[in-house]
């Protein structure tokens, strides 16, 4: 859905929109939307739905099926309020215009993967699914969102990039009424109490979970799969093609740079599974195309640097009629995948050390001058000073910009506009609501909204709806999901061995190497290409040349990336450099005069 939904307007006109239109008038404003969405009006009262909601209760079923998602998400609303979304299952977002008390109600998926912005005022909600397209007169760029671009590579929700507009933030529902904004979790994760379960029953209910999803999300569609050479993107590529009965499509991305290609794999897992198999090796020259289309493509910045190859894996797909292809996203989220995971269970063995014992005696050897300079000792004094660190902050130690130091990058007026604080608040906001869990699974339930909702997701939403192809997401299905609840947390993160559960329940379906393979993904070697093609070099140059003049880094800071730290050490500072060049793109399209 795209475009402006004026909740004023709407909610007080009293005529019925016509057919056939995208464009649909009430009173003096309008409602502008794709004609894909779902829409329902009763009276008074309009309903707007996307995605592909699953109702758990039979008459609503019935209702979706007869009268359209719409009239089912409308009646759903009516009988449980706006806590509606509990009994709904899938991929959605949904908004109520309610002509009869004049308020406004709108609810996104676990995940988000149907995102809602939105703007509030007395008079007014203005709504869009893209933070560029909510009707504002004030569409400013917020510093405070700039800088947490810059610490995350992306903007968490709820904030934007535009000061003013907010995003919905997964598993959130909004009521307005009059001016007055409420906001509201509708799902909080509850975790089961760690107790034995039967291996071989749960290994069966995994596969069976995993089977049906890939079934689903490929019914209807002419599906084909991403396929890196993972876990999760072979188990996805092999479902597909135990569902379809022969070869399933599948993508993968290669590169020609050493410690980057991982096309051996994909290669694997397409021979054990009979997949129908293509190669792509991604180029210098792709990413001259690719890297200002992708970055001025997103409704804000977006500097994953993942985006570009899936864009190009997603394009060769739809040139060959691929309607609907599956990624692999989520497996290492639900099941404990993340390398983070089990180093900080090192760091939390330091947490049993008897307080008196870290204190009187480990703590104070070790900050002893000059034991970091000893072989032996410096590990130790690096782990303690490490483990002394609370989490979630213990995770954001390695953050780039903390690395290179803030005022050694920022420009002091851009310093003296932000709270370079605010990305570590917002980390300790979500770690507290996961107050009484594990280690693992408190981990796990912050990268479902840092990693997921507002990074890995988007990436993939984006670079799928650039290339014009659908995607779905079977390793996030609310069943599957909720299966993982049930999991005692050590068959996540067994000692210091990543998903044990997972690999062990795939364990004879995937290939052994892929089970045993360190995880890698779409790795991009930007900064080598960066450093060595000429076409590249010019290109890094000139939108960093254009960037100096935003006030935002300092502009010796930006010569000295380009001239001394990128070459010297690609692999580092190439992430920088990309992270500066998506932002800059997305500023000449859409705030070319910005600045400070």
């Amino acid at each position: 859905m795209k475009g402006v939904i004026s909740c004023r307007e709407a909610i007080s006109s009293k005529r019925t929109p016509t057919e056939p239109s995208s464009t649909y008038e009430f009173g003096t404003g309008y409602c502008k939307y794709e004609l894909g969405v779902d829409k329902f009006v009763d009276g008074r009262t309009v309903c707007l739905a996307l995605g592909q909601a699953r109702f758990e209760s039979k008459a609503l079923q019935e209702r979706a099926a007869t009268l359209g998602c719409a009239a089912a998400w409308l009646s759903a609303y009516r009988e449980h309020g706006v806590f509606a979304p509990r009994g709904v299952r899938g991929r959605f977002a949904v908004i109520v215009f309610n002509g009869d008390d004049s308020s406004a109600w709108l609810a996104v998926d676990r995940f988000n993967t149907y995102p809602l912005c939105h703007a509030a005022s007395e008079s007014t909600l203005a709504v869009a699914t893209r933070a560029d397209e909510v009707s504002i007169e004030d569409r400013s760029i917020a510093p405070q969102a700039i800088f947490n671009y810059l610490y995350f590579h992306m903007i968490p929700a709820p904030q934007t990039v535009f000061s003013g507009i907010s995003r919905l933030e997964a598993g959130h529902m909004l009521h307005w009424q009059q001016g007055k904004v409420r906001i509201e979790r509708y799902w909080v994760p509850t975790f089961a109490p760690d107790k034995t379960l039967d291996l071989d029953v749960s290994k069966g209910r995994f596969l069976e979970i995993i089977e049906n999803a890939v079934r689903t999300e490929a019914d209807g569609t002419r599906p084909g799969a991403f396929l890196s050479g993972g876990t999760d993107s072979s188990t996805v590529s092999g479902m597909l093609c135990k569902v379809l009965g022969g070869p399933a499509p599948t993508y993968s991305i290669g590169f020609d740079a050493a410690g980057y290609d991982e096309m051996a794999y994909a290669r694997i897992a397409a021979k054990r599974f009979g997949t129908e198999h293509h190669e792509y090796y991604v180029t210098p020259s792709d990413l001259l195309e690719g890297i200002p289309k992708v970055g001025m493509h997103y409704d804000q910045p977006f500097g994953n640097s993942s985006a570009v190859p899936a864009w190009l894996c997603a394009t060769q797909a739809r040139k060959d009629g691929i309607t609907r292809i599956l990624a692999g996203d989520g497996g290492d989220e639900l099941f404990g995948g993340n390398s983070r995971y089990a180093k900080q269970r090192i760091f939390g063995i330091y947490d049993a050390v008897p307080g008196l014992l870290r204190s009187a005696m480990v703590e104070p050897v070790l900050r002893i001058p000059g034991m970091d300079r000893i072989p032996l000792l410096k590990k130790a004094v690096s782990y303690v000073s490490q483990a002394q660190v609370p989490m979630p902050d213990r995770m954001g130690m390695y953050n780039l910009l903390w690395r290179l130091g803030l005022e050694n990058v920022l420009t002091p007026d851009f310093l003296a506009q932000i709270q370079p604080d605010v990305p570590l608040l917002a980390q300790r906001e979500a770690w507290k609501l996961s107050e009484g869990q594990t280690l693992v699974n408190r981990m796990l339930e912050l990268d479902w909204k840092f990693t997921l909702a507002d990074n890995d997701l988007p990436k993939v939403l984006g670079t799928t709806e650039l290339a014009g192809i659908e995607v779905g997401f079977p390793l996030l299905s609310d069943e599957l999901l909720e299966f993982s609840l049930t999991l005692p947390s050590e068959w996540k993160l067994k000692g210091f061995t990543l998903r044990w559960f997972f690999k062990e329940a795939l364990r004879g379906f995937l290939p052994d190497e892929i089970i045993a393979k360190k995880k890698h993904g779409f790795g991009l070697p930007f900064g080598v290409w960066a450093s060595q093609d000429e076409g590249l070099k010019a290109m890094a140059r000139e939108s960093l040349d254009s960037f100096k003049k935003r006030g935002i880094v300092r502009a010796a800071f930006l010569d000295e990336l380009l001239e001394t730290l990128l070459p010297a050490h690609p692999g580092y500072y190439g992430e920088m450099v990309w992270i500066l060049q998506m932002l800059e793109f997305w500023l000449q399209k859409h705030a070319p005069e910005f600045r400070l």
